[in-house]
C-alpha cells in the first residue's frame, strides 16, 4: 500500500503536517494584519519589545509575545534579544506587503480574505454537498444572487475592491504584456473596479486610450478611494451584462468569467463578439487549470473558491478556448504567466 512512499515520508508526513496546520499560518498573518502590528513595527524608530507592541495595539503581552513568536518563524519578522527582552523589527517582505503604507501593500487582500472569504470556507463540505455557494449559511443571502454578498454593505464593497485593487499589484504587469497588444487602440476593462489592471495597460501601451465599465456604485468608489494621481484612466458607468458595451478594439475580462455559469458567461462573449470590430479581440485573465488536473494547486483551491463564494468555476485552457470558439473568436492564444493568473487572447 506505501510501496511508492520514501521511508522519510513513511516516518513523518511532513507535506501532510504542513497542509492541515496551513489555515493556522494562515491566521497568524490574518490577525497581525487586523491587530496593526505591520503598520506599527514599520513606523517605529527601531526594534520594539512584545509589551511595547501589545501596549500599543492594546492587546495583552502574552498573546502580543506568541504572536511575534509565530511571525519570526515564518520569517516575516526578526527578532533580536537585549538584556534579556526581545525585540522584534520587521522583515523587508513585511514592510513591502503588509504594512498599510508600502505602494504594494496586500493589507485590503489580507482583511478581505480573514473576513469574508475564510468564513464562507468554513461550510467547504456544505458547499461540495450541495454544489452551490455558502453565501446564505456565512452572511444570510440567497445563493442565487452571490453578488448580492459581494456588495452587501458599503464596507463590504470597499474590501472586495481592495483585493480586486491588491491582486494587480503582483499580477498587473505580467497580464498587461502576456501578448504585444500595441495593435488595439482603444481597450475597455469590463468589470475593471479600482482600475488597477487599466492603469498597468495605459503604462504598457501609451498610445492606447484604456478605459473601465463598472457598475455606478463602483465607479464612485474607485474615484473616490483609489484614484491615483494624475490618473489617465477613464471611467464608465453600466451593467455589462444588461447594458450595452462601449465600443473598443479590444475588451479586457479579468477575473470575470470564472465568477458565472457557462451559459452566462457565454451569452456575455457573444455581446462581445457582436460589437467589437473585425480584427479586435477579448483578453481573459484567469488562473488557468492544467489538461492534466495535476494542478497547479492554487488555481485548483481558486476553482474550490468559485463553488464557495460565486456561481463559476477554474478552467483548463481548452475550457476557455471552446467557450470563446463557441461565441465566434477565433485564434485563441494562451499565456501562463507563472504568476496567479494567466492570460487567453482571441480575436473576431
Amino acid at each position: 500500500m506505501a510501496e511508492h512512499l520514501s521511508q522519510s515520508e513513511l516516518d513523518y508526513p511532513f507535506k501532510l503536517l504542513e497542509y492541515f496546520n496551513g489555515f493556522r499560518v494562515s491566521k497568524v498573518i490574518f490577525s497581525a494584519c487586523e491587530l496593526g502590528v505591520f503598520d506599527l513595527l514599520l513606523g517605529a524608530p527601531g526594534p520594539l519589545s512584545a509589551r511595547h507592541v501589545a501596549h500599543e495595539l492594546r492587546t495583552s503581552v502574552d498573546g502580543m509575545e506568541r504572536l511575534l513568536d509565530a511571525l519570526v518563524g515564518m520569517e516575516v519578522l526578526e527578532v533580536e534579544p537585549a538584556e534579556g527582552t526581545a525585540l522584534y523589527s520587521s522583515s523587508d517582505v513585511a514592510n513591502l506587503y503588509l504594512a498599510r503604507g508600502s505602494s504594494k501593500s496586500l493589507h485590503h487582500m489580507m482583511t478581505y480574505q480573514n473576513q469574508t472569504v475564510y468564513p464562507l470556507w468554513t461550510h467547504l463540505g456544505d458547499a461540495v454537498r450541495e454544489g452551490r455557494n455558502q453565501n446564505e449559511k456565512t452572511f444570510g443571502l440567497q445563493p442565487e444572487d452571490p453578488f448580492q454578498a459581494v456588495y452587501r454593505s458599503d464596507d463590504e464593497m470597499l474590501k472586495f475592491m481592495g483585493l480586486m485593487d491588491s491582486s494587480w499589484i503582483l499580477d498587473g504587469h505580467d497580464i498587461a504584456t502576456a501578448f504585444d497588444l500595441s495593435c488595439f487602440q482603444k481597450i475597455v476593462d469590463l468589470g475593471g473596479c479600482t482600475g488597477a489592471l487599466a492603469r498597468e495597460m495605459a503604462k504598457a501601451y501609451p498610445s492606447s486610450s484604456v478605459s473601465v465599465l463598472d457598475l455606478p456604485t463602483v465607479v464612485d468608489a474607485a474615484k473616490k478611494y483609489f484614484s491615483r494621481e494624475n490618473d489617465d484612466v477613464v471611467f464608465h458607468s453600466g451593467d455589462f451584462f444588461l447594458g450595452d458595451v462601449p465600443p473598443a478594439d479590444l475588451y479586457v475580462l479579468a477575473r470575470i468569467v470564472h465568477d458565472w455559469p457557462e451559459e452566462k458567461c457565454l451569452s456575455l462573449l457573444r455581446k462581445l463578439h457582436d460589437t467589437c470590430r473585425p480584427g479586435g479581440g477579448v483578453l481573459l485573465v484567469e488562473a488557468m487549470l492544467l489538461e492534466t488536473r495535476r494542478g497547479p494547486l492554487m488555481a485548483q483551491i481558486f476553482s474550490l473558491n468559485m463553488l464557495v463564494q460565486m456561481e463559476g468555476r477554474e478552467r483548463p485552457p481548452s475550457g476557455y478556448t471552446r467557450l470563446l470558439n463557441d461565441a465566434g473568436f477565433h485564434d485563441v492564444q494562451v499565456c501562463r504567466t507563472g504568476k496567479s493568473y494567466d492570460a487567453i487572447l482571441a480575436v473576431r
